[in-house]
């Protein structure tokens, strides 16, 4: 069915495909749809319910019936597939074959089959569901078959800001783009097809004097020269999303045979200072008795199939609508050399011009004859009925602006009576302007001037002056649309991709189910892969008849991201592997590395466990020198994974009294407070300190593992719980680089890269500046994480490794020197500090022994839970130190306890071990656990079992404090 002298791709090679295991030849640039209209082939899928023959309805994302399996991969639309040389595709949901599939007995059974058929049927007698009715549906439901082999297909994910991005490239897309680069502006274009355009690819009305394509071949060209400019077809912006970010489905590979290492979908992250969408319109099939036919199709589709690609669904073409954009096909067809069976028109005064064609005003199609494929429509006008032979029938009724994108933040658009559409309401997203089609501008001359209009808007709000620019002339008549007509009889399917029909709708009011999105849910309807695009407004139209109402009122669906499918793979690229979860590496790493130190992962950060040294031949060797080192010289250690959150505002004091259970408002400037977060039941969250630099400015500090979980949490405090507080909250742990330097010569060491007073006096324990390191603006702190008296230096990332390269050169010179995880946790465990080995969600800040942190002059997160009486009770279990009563005796982590004589089982389990270590300082195991009624059962014996290990061990209970209880090595 190629059209001689029709098309952009007439002189393109010819590329051979398969479809089904059938040779095809397309040409270079064809979709599969096209390629197979040009060879004839109407039939291509079957409909998910009925089973009943389905062709290309569509030349676009929002096809609902040619879905087929390409190469494996299931639900892809031909309309949108490029082919490529040897490219197989198969259609699905068929068998045996696509014409004879054993399924169709459906579509006889379509009387017992209707609307809410399954809620009503299944539910009787109950004992079928599992044995006959569940199996039964769970082998016919799905589209398409997975190939049920592990997805090894490389997938890429890409970020990028703009100033401004320009959401398709059609007339009104390419104008915005184009005004906006001139003017200086970082544009990024995106546009879902391979080739720019848009429409003016599918029309031959002229653009300043020239063909359309050449008019869009040169702006495209302008703007692939422009160093501002990035452009991204095969592109589809899926969804808009808080602070100007917008995610895009990028087509690296799917248009060319697969290669190793080449990604076959890129998911884009992009940020926009603002947006013009300009993602055109979506033509809305009518509704007549057996409307989906393969032949069957969208009067723009058929326009686009012949201007672009030369090709048609058949030599005779009925064309039938309600609005002037019909006329423009079958002109075009004429022109063509086609024969016009007849041009349909249901409105009684539309504009008629010399045709050369039958045209019948007034009129409607009652009726449609042929299988597999469209033989022959019937009209019922002013003279009767009469029926026409054709092989295609272009429909059209009006033009929906894709309007997806503006709603996805919650916003709904607006019934405009005129166009018979839905409009973006202005502000939806913020930053957002549509424009042209998709702000229901439907003219090129229209959309020309709107894509300019939204340009100046968006450079106005960037700061940036708008360039002359003329507005090229363009055909400017847009034409009229009449209301959605029915016709009476006969199924008249709405969703064909369900199969839903004008019955099964008004089948939903008459139940009750009059709610748009109740009738959604109860009929399926807008519920496959295209979201309802064709289906949407034309379902209003018949339940808004079916309840007396106007579509205005009626109102619209939710739309929600994504605008077209995305591959789970796109999303989660490089999740598989090393890749399944981010790797974080402190600025030291490599400096850590090349001292041969061992890497352990501590909340997706990679931290050394040990620095061995010549001669060690153990870890524990390493382990009791690095812990002897800070204790009687200093050590270093990179303190930088610890969370970071910066908090600033007027309400900060306010705020961090309400996510801490104790009182951070009246913490002095340059002064450090240890905190306690509670969840909302009450339950120890995290641990950390917080810092005040200034006035309102805090810095708070979390445990590695925590760092996450905690912003999320200040983020919903403050947007949710406490949103009159002015304060804002950022997290800056990659942006700062944090050393610890602990020991007896920890302040000397410290004072020589400070330019800073480090005294008692101008620095006591718990205090905290700003000060220069080494000419580079910084923070020092004074606290401890070992029992030692302690400083944490802060630089910004950039210097952290240079840092700690200087600062452990320096500590060797005094006989210390780097440390690692291993005796990090030895130092703490001796001194009594916990961790989330203690804090793991189950512990309240009284078993723990801090309930005195928990004020009761204040209110905070978790404090009226955190009084309830089961959470005070003394018999919890209670933080308690373990040490072995022989010397040598173990204490494992995980271990249980019970009563000294007690029998090892779970009824007379006392409590367990949450840390243990073997002390150098103390030549003897130390542990730290919860047992019940701990505090009061200091210097009582239990017993520790580790089954799994074959460890059994008495132990006494002590204070978990084991080193320098009072504080004064750390407090100087």
């Amino acid at each position: 069915m190629r059209v001689p002298g029709r098309g952009l791709t007439q002189d393109a090679r010819l590329v051979p495909f398969t479809f089904d295991g059938k040779g095809h030849a397309g040409r270079d640039g064809d979709t599969l749809a096209s390629a197979l209209m040009g060879e004839g082939v109407r039939l291509v899928a079957r409909s998910f319910k009925y089973h009943r023959p389905r062709g290309v309805l569509s030349a676009g994302s929002e096809e609902p019936n040619a879905l087929v399996t390409v190469e494996g991969v299931p639900n892809t639309r031909a309309t949108v597939q490029e082919i490529w040389d040897g490219m197989s595709a198969r259609s699905q949901n068929a068998w045996p074959s696509l014409a004879i599939d054993a399924m169709g007995v459906n579509d006889l059974l379509d009387p017992f089959l209707g609307a809410g058929f399954y809620y009503k049927t299944f539910m009787w007698p109950r004992t079928l569901w599992e044995r006959l009715y569940e199996p039964v549906i769970r082998r016919a439901a799905g589209l398409g078959r997975l190939s049920g082999h592990a997805d090894d297909a490389p997938f890429e994910k890409a970020w990028a800001h703009c100033d401004l991005l320009v959401i398709g490239a059609g007339p009104a897309g390419l104008m915005a783009a184009l005004v906006a680069a001139r003017a200086g502006a970082d544009v990024i274009l995106a546009d879902e097809g391979a080739r720019m355009g848009g429409r003016l690819l599918a029309e031959v009305d002229p653009v300043e004097g020239r063909a359309p394509h050449l008019w869009a071949d040169g702006v495209v060209a302008e703007l692939r020269e422009m160093p501002n400019v990035r452009l991204l077809p095969r592109t589809t912006v899926t969804g808009a999303y808080d602070g100007g970010t917008y995610g895009a489905l990028e087509r690296v590979g799917l248009h060319r045979a697969p290669v190793a290492h080449r990604p076959v979908e890129c998911f884009w992250r992009i940020v926009a200072k603002r947006a013009v969408l300009a993602a055109g319109a979506i033509e809305r099939p009518l509704a007549f008795p057996d409307n989906d036919r393969p032949g069957v199709m969208l009067a723009g589709s058929v326009r686009t199939y012949l201007n672009r690609w030369g090709v048609v669904p058949g030599p005779r073409i009925a064309v039938y609508g309600n609005n002037d954009d019909a006329h423009r096909t079958a002109r075009d067809l004429a022109a063509a050399g086609l024969k016009v069976a007849a041009l349909i028109d249901t409105r009684g005064e539309a504009r008629i011009e010399e045709a050369g064609f039958p045209v019948m005003t007034g009129a409607r199609v009652v009726g449609t004859r042929g299988r597999l494929g469209l033989a022959a429509v019937t009209v019922e006008g002013v003279g009767g009925r009469r029926e026409f032979e054709v092989d295609g029938l272009a429909v059209s009724g009006g033009w929906s602006p894709a309007v997806h994108l503006t709603c996805h933040l919650g916003g709904k658009p607006a019934w405009d009576e005129r166009l018979q559409a839905f409009l973006p309401r202005e502000g939806a997203v913020p930053g957002l302007v549509a424009c042209g089609a998709a702000n229901g501008v439907f003219s090129t001359a229209g959309c020309l001037r709107d894509g300019l209009r939204a340009a100046g808007e968006s450079l106005e709000a960037l700061g940036l002056a708008v360039p002359p620019v003329e507005v090229p002339e363009a055909e400017g008549e847009a034409g009229t649309v009449g209301p959605f007509v029915l016709a009476s009889g006969g199924r008249q399917f709405v969703d064909f991709q369900n199969d839903v029909t004008v019955k099964d709708i008004r089948l939903s009011a008459q139940e009750g189910f009059q709610s748009v999105e109740h009738m959604k849910r109860y009929t399926t309807l807008g519920m496959a892969t295209d979201q309802g695009k064709t289906s949407n407004v034309p379902a209003l139209a018949v339940l808004a008849e079916a309840l007396g109402s106007p579509v205005a009122s009626t109102g619209t669906t939710t739309f929600r991201p994504p605008y077209t499918p995305v591959s789970i793979s796109a999303m989660g690229a490089g999740g598989q592997g090393v890749g399944f979860a981010p790797q974080r590496l402190t600025t030291s790493h490599q400096a850590a590395l090349q001292r041969g130190a061992p890497m352990i992962e501590a909340g997706l950060w990679y931290r050394p466990s040990y620095f061995p040294r010549p001669g060690e031949l153990s870890w524990r060797q390493a382990c009791d020198r690095e812990v002897a080192m800070v204790r009687h010289s200093v050590g270093v250690c990179d303190v930088s994974t610890l969370g970071k959150i910066d908090v600033q505002g007027p309400d900060a004091a306010a705020f961090l009294d309400f996510v801490y259970s104790n009182t951070m408002s009246t913490l002095p400037v340059g002064k450090v407070r240890y905190g306690l977060m509670l969840r909302e039941d009450g339950f120890v969250m995290d641990d950390g300190t917080c810092a005040r630099l200034g006035l309102q400015h805090y810095v708070v500090t979390t445990t590695t593992a925590a760092a996450a979980q905690v912003m999320r949490h200040l983020d919903f405090v403050a947007q949710v719980l406490r949103p009159d507080f002015d304060v804002q909250c950022v997290s800056v742990t990659e942006q700062w680089a944090q050393v610890s330097i602990a020991g007896p010569w920890s302040r000397e060491m410290v004072q020589a890269v400070v330019e800073a007073d480090l005294s008692d006096e101008r620095l006591p324990y718990m205090g905290c500046a700003e000060a220069a390191v080494l000419g580079v603006p910084g923070r020092v702190f004074r606290i401890s994480f070992s029992g030692e008296r302690a400083y944490e230096i802060a630089v910004p990332a950039r210097y952290g490794a240079s840092l700690w390269r200087l600062l452990v050169a320096q500590a060797e010179s005094l006989g210390g020197g780097a440390y690692g995880l291993e005796a990090l946790n030895v130092l703490r465990i001796e001194k009594g500090f916990i961790t989330h080995a203690e804090i793991h969600g189950r512990t309240t800040a009284f078993d723990i022994g801090m309930e005195r942190m928990v004020a009761k002059g204040k209110d905070c997160v978790g404090w009226a839970s955190s009084r309830r009486p089961g959470l005070l009770d003394e018999n919890r279990e209670q933080l308690v130190g373990l040490r072995p009563l022989v010397r040598t005796g173990q204490i494992t982590a995980g271990a249980h306890l019970y009563g000294r004589d007690a029998a090892a089982m779970r009824e007379n389990g006392q409590g367990y071990v949450t840390s243990a270590c073997w002390s150098p300082t103390f030549e003897t195991a130390l542990g730290l656990g919860f047992l019940k009624g701990g505090r009061a059962r200091h210097g009582e014996v239990v017993r520790l079992v580790d089954a799994m290990r074959a460890v059994e061990t008495l132990v006494e209970v002590t204070e978990p404090v084991f080193l320098d209880p009072e504080g004064g090595r750390m407090r100087g």
